[in-house]
């Protein structure tokens, strides 16, 4: 537990939470990684809170290491009742709509997800957005904790699909290139956007076709 006040004082982006809305705050450092944790909701499960805390302890650092060792050492977590969404990420800070693990419990690799946009930390005009979140599924599908047990998964191929769509749409067209032509295609299409030297042409430098010619390949024999 943080004394009261200390909290806010080492992050601007964090002021903007009044102190009386916080029900409980925690602070947790392994790996030579921080999590803090503020929960605005007096009712969320203090058993999610633990299981969360373990998986970004469990996944934060193997992400780190096989995709930016430059990463931030130091993340916060906020349980808000406001934020009607799922969960979003900026900077430093997840937001997580407690509402959602009411109706989700089970989705815990939503946190695999929202701190894989930590480690990609992407400047302005890195690319494309699909490319963004079809990476951070694929993070998901390859080291998420309990994918199963939230019933999540790759969406299946569909003629309807296509590669921009982002997700797990995205993210299972990625898995099928890495299988079919390059193991490393999204280390080197992640690496490409944190140095914003991504370009559609990069597909083709990587696997010697373009993003569009693999797309019709792939629908053609979409197994994985």
């Amino acid at each position: 537990m943080l004394a009261s006040g200390s909290l806010f004082a080492q992050h601007s982006d964090w002021n903007h939470i009044a102190q009386e809305e916080i029900v409980s705050r925690d602070s947790v450092t392994k790996k030579g990684y921080t999590l803090i944790f503020i929960n605005l909701a007096p009712t969320f499960d203090s058993a999610l809170q633990a299981r969360m805390i373990k998986t970004f302890f469990e996944v934060y650092p193997k992400q780190a290491k096989l995709y930016n060792s430059n990463t931030l050492k130091k993340v916060m977590f906020v349980i808000d009742p406001k934020y009607v969404g799922v969960a979003a990420t900026s900077g430093s800070i997840v937001r997580y709509n407690p509402d959602w693990f009411v109706k989700n419990p089970g989705d815990i690799d939503v946190v695999t997800h929202e701190v894989m946009h930590i480690i990609q930390s992407y400047p302005g005009g890195a690319g494309p957005g699909w490319v963004t979140e079809g990476i951070a599924d694929y993070v998901r599908y390859k080291m998420g904790v309990d994918n199963a047990g939230a019933g999540w998964s790759l969406t299946p191929f569909s003629a309807k699909h296509n590669y921009n769509n982002a997700y797990r749409i995205t993210a299972r067209f990625m898995v099928w290139t890495e299988q079919h032509y390059d193991k490393k295609l999204v280390k080197k299409l992640d690496a490409a956007m944190r140095t914003k030297t991504y370009q559609s042409s990069l597909w083709k430098t990587l696997t010697g076709k373009t993003v569009d010619e693999l797309w019709a390949e792939y629908s053609l024999n979409p197994a994985i």
